[in-house]
């Protein structure tokens, strides 16, 4: 069984670095045909992808946030993090990683983590 688990600061000041890490069990991020995503929802609003590192180590960013995302990974830690910077309170969200297997859908998914942006 695949588990996700978000951590980070739940809160983060405008302006600043917004940093959150997914560790990953029972199942290797390095497998082929897996892509580990970034997913968050504002309050009231929809999911929105934010990005994902593919098992070949390849990034992939929302348009819209691509300028400000950067999503990377440590292999002997099973993990992978998330970093939007120049954060504003618009980035306030629960924020959850998922895995997308190539082909399919999102077949597991974290608990979710809030971050609110306030200073």
């Amino acid at each position: 069984q695949v588990q996700l688990q978000e951590s980070g600061p739940g809160l983060v000041k405008p302006s600043q670095t917004l940093s959150l890490t997914c560790t990953v069990s029972g199942g290797s991020i390095t497998s082929n045909y897996y892509y580990w995503s970034w997913i968050r929802q504002p309050p009231g609003k929809g999911l929105e992808w934010i990005g994902s590192i593919a098992y070949s180590d390849s990034t992939y960013y929302s348009p819209s946030l691509k300028s400000r995302t950067s999503i990377s990974r440590d292999t002997s830690k099973n993990q992978f993090t998330l970093q939007l910077s120049s954060v504003t309170p618009e980035d306030t969200a629960v924020y959850y990683c998922a895995r997308l297997r190539v082909g399919a859908e999102y077949d597991y998914w974290g608990q979710g983590t809030q971050v609110t942006v306030s200073s």
